[in-house]
C-alpha cells in the first residue's frame, strides 16, 4: 500500500493569470492584482485587514475557483 493518491484523483490545476481573477482560500476571496514587477493575490484576513499573497503562498494554502459551502 502506498501513500500516493490514484492518478485519476490527482488534479493538475493552475492559478488563473488574468487580472481581477478571483480564487477562494480558507473561506476568503482573493483577487489577482497585476503590478509592474509581479502579480499578487489581495484579500482580507479574518479581522478585515488587507493581506496579500504570492502565487506560491496561495498554492501552499490551497485554493478553489468556487466558494466552499
Amino acid at each position: 500500500m502506498t501513500d500516493e493518491a490514484a492518478p485519476e484523483t490527482k488534479s493538475i490545476r493552475r492559478l488563473p493569470t488574468a487580472p481581477c481573477s478571483v480564487v477562494w482560500s480558507r473561506g476568503h476571496a482573493y483577487v489577482l492584482e497585476a503590478g509592474l514587477a509581479r502579480s499578487r493575490w489581495v484579500g482580507c484576513d479574518d479581522r478585515g485587514r488587507p493581506i496579500e499573497f504570492t502565487n506560491a503562498e496561495i498554492e501552499r494554502r490551497g485554493w478553489t475557483l468556487t466558494r466552499a459551502s
